[in-house]
């Protein structure tokens, strides 16, 4: 669903504030975090961030619309909704370094994000392409969805002494680490944030302007993305 508004949209009175606002959301979706309430450019329209999707309203939350939101007063349109999303991707991907382990490819000054499952194919190429990126910093997510020995095999990478090493290993030579995978790990929280972001596959990569690419892709296709976002 795509909601166009125009610069002729009518300027509404004032009902309520944020926290008036957030009240009446929550009522109706009391089991959804409210994580956010913020102004459009558009009078009257608030976007509001609902278990960690984006949704519209009004300021007497009268009507709650899902889409996006396109900015079309100018000559060229602006998806809104579209740009606040990457927005929403990378805070949380920054906020979630902890969960991830990375790797370091010289400078390491420009970053990428990837969600990977041990036993795939298209990671394991993957691997191979992001060897050839220079001054990169790669964090991994483990994101095991193709079966129970996804799961292990994950689990194992996590409690090896040294993460990145054990998921080389994994990569390119298919040999696991030998250990129990008894450790805590993040695991769930990551494939609880992968679902949030809306990803089915693997491998799943996001660059610093939260840009997301599904599939395997070329090092000289992520070459060119990580040039266009620059170092962030």
């Amino acid at each position: 669903m795509v909601l166009m508004v125009w610069a002729g949209l009518a300027a509404g009175v004032a009902y309520g504030s944020e926290e008036a606002i957030r009240k009446g959301i929550q009522a109706r979706f009391p089991d959804l975090a409210v994580e956010s309430i913020s102004k459009t450019p558009f009078s009257g329209i608030y976007e509001v961030v609902l278990g960690g999707r984006i949704v519209y309203t009004d300021e007497k939350v009268s009507f709650i619309f899902v889409g996006n939101l396109i900015d079309a007063r100018g000559t060229a349109e602006k998806d809104l909704t579209r740009e606040r999303s990457a927005q929403l991707t990378v805070q949380t991907l920054r906020k979630s370094l902890h969960l991830a382990f990375k790797r370091v490819h010289g400078n390491g000054k420009r970053t990428l994000y990837t969600f990977e499952d041990p036993n795939c194919p298209w990671c394991k190429k993957l691997h191979g392409e992001l060897a050839k990126v220079k001054d990169v910093t790669v964090y991994t997510f483990l994101f095991p969805i193709l079966s129970q020995d996804s799961v292990d095999k994950s689990r194992a990478i996590w409690c090896a002494k040294d993460r990145a090493r054990a998921w080389d290993e994994v990569m390119t030579r298919g040999t696991a680490p030998q250990n129990d995978g008894k450790c805590d790990t993040p695991i769930e929280k990551n494939v609880e944030m992968g679902q949030r972001f809306g990803i089915r596959g693997t491998p799943a990569i996001f660059f610093a302007d939260g840009r997301q690419v599904s599939g395997f892709v070329p090092a000289d296709q992520i070459e060119q993305a990580l040039a266009s976002v620059g170092s962030r």
